[in-house]
């Protein structure tokens, strides 16, 4: 196994367990820390799969904007840290079961697949990703409409967060 390999499982295992965290620990700020932790697993994925532009773009937009814009809006209106409420919904084994299948089902996919071994094509080194991924964000007929559609969205959350911080008591 490849020194890539190792450090690729590595970093996936610690994003799984961080993400497993986030919905298993009672204390809200202690999950958004630990969804801090699987954002950056994710990012260390990218950058591990040579996407240098994805990496940053989710460290900039996820974890230095959306994740700390949960823990002001956590901070700004906490009151009790620690939920007290039931973590387990009663129907939580057959939660458990379908998510079993569905990573079965999955993995017994992926085994199948023969073009999951198959290398990527080599990239010319004339090509600029940069650019490319520019001009098809700002393109009529590409991606400007979803790219419009999340900046509306995160200013919608803004706002709530600003709302909610401001109700009058």
């Amino acid at each position: 196994m490849t020194p890539e390999k190792i450090i690729f499982l590595i970093v996936a295992g610690a994003t799984l367990v961080s993400a497993l965290m986030v919905v298993t620990t009672r204390n809200i700020v202690h999950a958004a820390f630990w969804l801090i932790a699987a954002l950056f697993g994710v990012a260390a994925i990218f950058a591990i799969l040579n996407a240098g532009f994805i990496a940053v773009v989710q460290v900039v937009v996820y974890i230095g904007a959306i994740a700390i814009l949960f823990i002001f809006a956590v901070m700004l209106t906490r009151k009790d840290l620690r939920d007290t409420s039931a973590q387990q919904n009663r129907n939580w084994q057959a939660g458990a079961l379908i998510a079993a299948l569905t990573f079965g089902g999955l993995a017994a996919l992926f085994q199948s697949w023969e073009k999951l071994s198959v290398a990527a094509p080599a990239i010319p080194s004339s090509f600029d990703a940069v650019a490319e991924l520019g001009s098809q964000l700002t393109s009529p007929s590409a991606y400007v409409l979803p790219f419009e559609v999340a900046s509306v969205l995160l200013l919608a959350a803004m706002i709530g967060a600003v709302y909610i911080a401001f109700t009058r008591k």
